[in-house]
């Protein structure tokens, strides 16, 4: 890594009039130019790490730098950081060039040049001739712009973003998804988000901190933390899962619903007890002596891309699938599926020891296809 724009060493923060601890030993670094997104539910402390980098609020204990310097006794207008706030903060008694102008007329900027700076950033956010439009008359997409480009007229080193699309109905927030990150790669400037959705993390970030309690629980680009949740409580909270207990019995075979699967998850101890992830996309629907599992389907919604069923096996185990082919309930199907959608997961492993483990028993240049050479060796020792 290049020298990081912000630092987080050991930062806590503990509310001293109620004694709640909301930020647990926070450590991480961000990269200049990149969006990151804090995902977590209400009272995870996302919003608490926003507020501690802008300098809303101060941390407990812990260094928090700013392009290598120190910015704990830092005040908020001397922070190179600017913060788009979820109800936007627009004054309503200016117009949207007023608006957008309000930072660089603090800072005494020349008239010629205010007129052009502001101009420039609302072309960014497609808002070009709305200079003399008064706030009150836009929509909320529009507002959201104005806060945006408001944020960018300084050229800050960080946007903060505190749930900024939240208001916004599902249409306009998939636009506003693609406009946020369509303009921070072509600013280049870092954006931290923060956000309860799942698919708005997932859809818009180059890295997620996914939080919980106060404390980070797993970091990593949205394939990764989709693909190889680390525990169950991420697993479950991005997007959805079937989870079933099993045991591993060696490397690249498990056990599960009273059968063993290949699969392609390594390191752990002969039989240690583990949780197994298959997402519903990843099986697909068979003949019931031509699956790997047979189900009897319980019941089926239409999702208007797919049909979300779900079954049970004999065990009465639960089972979500995603498929574009509707069931019959009542139905005995086979569910298929192969090694690769297989995820195995310890119980109470951390991200440092999921990422050992993992650096141990894959190519990391060419993951997958570490693993599966790995299997088929196995399978070859066997047939010797």
């Amino acid at each position: 890594m290049t020298n990081p724009i912000i630092s987080f060493k050991h930062v806590s923060k503990v509310f001293e009039d109620s004694g709640t601890v909301v930020l647990k030993d926070i450590n991480f670094e961000l990269e200049e130019g990149k969006f990151y997104t804090l995902l977590g539910a209400s009272g995870s402390g996302k919003s608490t790490i926003l507020n501690i980098i802008a300098g809303l609020l101060d941390a407990t204990s812990g260094d928090i730098y700013l392009d290598g310097k120190r910015i704990n006794d830092i005040p908020i207008n001397k922070r190179d950081v600017h913060t788009v706030f979820q109800n936007y903060a627009l004054f309503p008694h200016m117009t949207v060039f007023e608006n957008v102008a309000f930072p660089l007329k603090l800072r005494k900027v020349e008239k010629k040049e205010i007129k052009e700076r502001v101009t420039e950033a609302l072309k960014m956010v497609r808002l070009d001739g709305f200079e003399k439009r008064a706030i009150q008359k836009l929509s909320g997409g529009q507002r959201q712009r104005v806060a945006i480009a408001r944020a960018i007229i300084n050229q800050p080193k960080v946007v903060l973003l505190d749930e900024p699309l939240s208001a916004l109905d599902l249409k306009l927030r998939t636009e506003m998804q693609y406009e946020l990150r369509e303009l921070q790669q072509r600013l280049g400037i870092t954006f931290v988000f923060v956000t309860h959705d799942q698919e708005e993390a997932l859809a818009m970030s180059d890295w997620i901190f996914v939080m919980n309690d106060g404390e980070i629980v797993q970091s990593g680009t949205p394939v990764d933390i989709y693909d190889e949740p680390i525990n169950h409580f991420v697993a479950t909270f991005i997007g959805e899962s079937n989870i079933i207990a099993g045991k591993m019995i060696k490397d690249y075979l498990v056990e599960f619903n009273g059968q063993q699967f290949e699969a392609v998850d390594g390191g752990m101890r002969p039989n240690e007890p583990v949780e197994v992830v298959i997402r519903p996309e990843d099986l697909q629907i068979t003949l019931p002596d031509e699956g790997k599992l047979k189900v009897t389907v319980d019941t089926q919604l239409f999702r208007g891309v797919h049909y979300e069923i779900i079954a049970y096996d004999e065990l009465g185990n639960e089972w979500m699938i995603h498929s574009t082919r509707k069931a019959i309930e009542g139905e005995v199907i086979g569910l298929d599926f192969t090694p690769e959608d297989i995820h195995i997961m310890r119980l109470n492993e951390t991200e440092e020891e999921f990422d050992a483990r993992i650096e141990e028993y894959v190519d990391l240049d060419e993951p997958e296809e570490g693993l599966i050479h790995a299997i088929e060796e196995e399978r070859h020792e066997e047939n010797l």
